[in-house]
């Protein structure tokens, strides 16, 4: 699902480590730089003055006798989205934070974070709508399209983070809120005119068709002016998602930018055929 607009889930952020889980990540770290065949000196050399710096410089290996007393805070990437620009952002340093403080990192893990990033988790399903009458639709002839409320509802996906005393948690949802066709041609109208579909009130889209409506304008569908020939035409239909997100702290939804996410479907558009007596 892709969100509507410029925003985007975040590709990277903060999360916190324990000394002794830190410790273990700077250690395999710069054993796999020194250690792996070809590397360049001066990525040897980097990886040997930040080693020193948290174990043997400003900090004392690593702070783990003040385990106790705070956390490090450390940079994380999508594995997914690595190479994307917004994985850049998160360029600080680890940090340790002394217990009860607040981390001075951008997206650092709070429950808004943990919705942001449960957004990007979220996997709706296939938008693939119902068409009749059945076979190929014909010209000049209404369309039918409907979504049943089965394969529409509601979709959540909950994040949470347990660490030496931070315990957070969010649930993000995202409700289907409308269906929009885009006929793949100019040559057709749309039910409505508008093309997006708005929901029942038992959560469907649209309506399924019957024998006898063929000549009856459906509410959501589109009528086909032109034959689509020896090929077929892409209707495209795109199910628009509501956001929201409660968590730790906010028991109240609060609102994540809307999304989309639509699939094609091929279709036949024939001449009506008649017989001259």
């Amino acid at each position: 699902m892709a969100p509507v607009g410029d925003w985007t889930p975040p590709a990277c952020w903060y999360e916190p480590r324990t000394a002794k889980e830190f410790a273990k990540y700077m250690e395999d770290t710069y054993d796999s730089v020194v250690n792996m065949p070809g590397q360049h000196s001066y990525a040897k050399t980097s990886a040997g003055q930040t080693r020193q710096y948290y174990k043997d410089g400003e900090y004392k290996n690593y702070n783990l006798k003040k385990s106790d007393e705070g956390l490090w805070w450390v940079a994380v990437r999508d594995e997914d989205r690595w190479m994307e620009e917004g994985a850049k952002a998160c360029s600080e340093p680890p940090a340790w934070v002394e217990n009860g403080e607040t981390p001075d990192l951008p997206n650092a893990v709070t429950p808004e974070v943990l919705a942001q990033l449960a957004y990007n988790q979220i996997r709706v399903p296939d938008t693939e709508v119902s068409l009749a009458p059945g076979g190929a639709s014909k010209v000049n002839l209404p369309t039918w399209a409907w979504l049943d409320r089965a394969t529409f509802k509601p979709v959540e996906v909950t994040a949470s983070l347990v660490a030496n005393g931070v315990n957070i948690s969010a649930t993000t949802v995202a409700r289907p809120d409308s269906l929009t066709l885009d006929p793949g041609t100019a040559d057709a109208t749309l039910h409505p005119a508008s093309g997006e579909c708005g929901l029942n009130g038992s959560g469907s889209v649209g309506e399924p068709y019957a024998k006898g409506k063929a000549g009856q304008e459906p509410p959501c569908g589109v009528t086909y002016l032109r034959a689509s020939g020896k090929s077929a035409y892409d209707l495209n239909a795109t199910v628009n998602w509501k956001i929201g997100w409660t968590g730790t702290g906010q028991p109240e939804e609060q609102a994540l930018p809307d999304g989309a996410f639509g699939d094609d479907q091929d279709v036949v558009v024939e001449e009506i055929q008649s017989v001259n007596r």
